[in-house]
């Protein structure tokens, strides 16, 4: 008997914490069910008994720390942010010579 009991607890996933739910069960309590996936409840929704999805929680990403960036460019000199284009990378800028997609043209192919 409890060799029955423990073939019929690890078939319908009772030990490891997992609850399957039909397409229209998980529907209708598609709230509830995500406060338990919350929770740490594995929940697997199943079409006809075959299970098609799990209902996990989303990782949160960090929060980045105020001001991470500020003094990034403190050892760059501003004669670099303030140097003129090369006329080259000016016309490639402003797309002088690109198609109408933006790809740019072969410097034969240009008249």
């Amino acid at each position: 008997m409890v060799k029955l009991l423990d073939h019929h607890l690890s078939q319908n996933h009772i030990l490891d914490m997992t609850a399957q739910f039909n397409i229209a069960e998980a529907k209708a309590k598609l709230s509830e069910l995500l406060d338990r996936a919350l929770s740490g409840e594995d929940i697997v929704i199943a079409r006809a008994g075959e299970p098609l999805a799990r209902l996990t929680p989303v990782k949160q990403k960090k929060r980045r720390g105020r001001g991470v960036w500020r003094g990034w460019a403190a050892d760059v000199p501003t004669e670099v942010f303030l140097a003129q284009m090369d006329p080259e990378d000016l016309h490639a800028a402003e797309g002088k010579f690109s198609d109408e997609f933006g790809i740019s043209i072969p410097e034969q192919d240009r008249k």
